[in-house]
């Protein structure tokens, strides 16, 4: 894995064709023939909208971000045979998964950081990429701290790890994309849930 250490302990992890084309394409074919795709609402900033992106999911507790709560669903077949091969590369025990699909260009993420009370003080993240490559933008949490995103590319196979202090002091995000001919991408972002929303007090400020 290529590593970049950041400020405070934070680092990332990326590895290019993690999963080789034949069996990236293969997961993606059967991710969007299998899983339940849906288009929620979110509050931001007080406001409710529609995500920008279908979502999918699965995990035995419930998950709680954005102002919405998704509930425990089971496993797709394709998400539940990469799993404990994301474990092992990250060292970690994710038991939850979030899958966005996004469309084509147009379909985005802003910046955010993966900091729910649920996922317990400085969680791993763990996000495969399926499809299109789409650049992910990380910054320093603080407005005014004059530091450009770091920016990478991530492309049809590749798995991103973010650890350390990553999600206490950084926000990442994946920004729209109006070139022409931006096609479909898919994550699979993988979290461990400690205990369903509410029951594990915030164990540090952030």
């Amino acid at each position: 894995m290529e590593r970049t250490d950041l400020r405070d302990g934070a680092w990332l992890e990326l590895a290019r064709g993690w999963l080789d084309a034949v069996e990236a394409s293969a997961l993606d074919a059967a991710l969007v023939r299998d899983v339940t795709w849906e288009q929620r609402h979110i509050v931001l900033f007080g406001k409710r909208m529609l995500q920008p992106r279908l979502i999918a999911w699965a995990g035995e507790l419930p998950y709680r971000y954005s102002g919405q709560t998704l509930e425990p669903r089971p496993w797709p077949d394709a998400a539940r045979t990469i799993l404990a091969r994301v474990n092992r590369a990250a060292g970690a025990a994710f038991n939850h998964v979030l899958i966005n699909r996004y469309r084509d260009g147009n379909d985005s993420m802003g910046y955010h950081a993966d900091a729910e009370p649920e996922l317990g003080p400085d969680p791993p993240v763990a996000t495969l990429s399926l499809g299109a490559s789409r650049r992910f933008l990380l910054r320093r949490h603080e407005k005014r701290s004059g530091e450009a995103p770091l920016e990478l590319w991530l492309e049809h196979g590749s798995l991103l790890v973010m650890g350390g202090t990553c999600q206490r002091f950084y926000r990442h995000a994946i920004p729209r994309d109006v070139s022409s001919g931006v096609q479909q991408r898919i994550s699979l972002t993988f979290r461990q849930l400690l205990a369903a929303p509410g029951q594990v007090a915030r164990a540090t400020v952030r």
